[in-house]
């Protein structure tokens, strides 16, 4: 039997990238719920490499490490992970007029205030607009 409470927590990165105060939020193939821009760690990857790559990978966009500037970190229960825990941190930077193209296993993109990514996003993802809401960055 495995106990979840002494399993490491899932480290994963995300982009937090606004648009008239909507948040960029990406759905993977085969699931209903919709996430933030990003994933998990290769070996050997810093958090600003990993990003990076995986925004490459799955939005198509070229955004070098050294234009992420840590955000903040949330910790939260992974979705759909059987109450692993999370350990996410975000990230801001990189180009603001972007044109994303879903690749990999990204079934589409889309754009969500508030009341929408409460709705239709993972729960860490709720936690991420509260501090965007409290920093001023997105309408409350």
């Amino acid at each position: 039997m495995i106990v979840l409470e002494r399993e490491a927590p899932l480290r994963s990165v995300s982009w937090l990238h606004l648009r008239e105060g909507r948040l960029l939020s990406v759905r993977t193939r085969g699931n209903d719920t919709f996430y933030l821009p990003g994933g998990k760690y290769e070996p050997g990857e810093t958090a600003r490499q990993a990003l990076s790559r995986e925004l490459s990978e799955e939005l198509g966009l070229a955004v070098p490490a050294a234009e992420l500037s840590e955000a903040f970190v949330i910790h939260d229960v992974a979705h759909g992970k059987n109450g692993r825990r999370l350990h996410m941190t975000c990230f801001t930077g990189g180009p603001q007029d972007i044109s994303p193209v879903p690749g990999r296993e990204i079934a589409e993109y889309a754009w969500f205030d508030r009341q929408e990514a409460r709705e239709r996003c993972a729960p860490a993802h709720s936690q991420v607009v509260d501090r965007l809401i409290a920093q001023g960055r997105m309408p409350g």
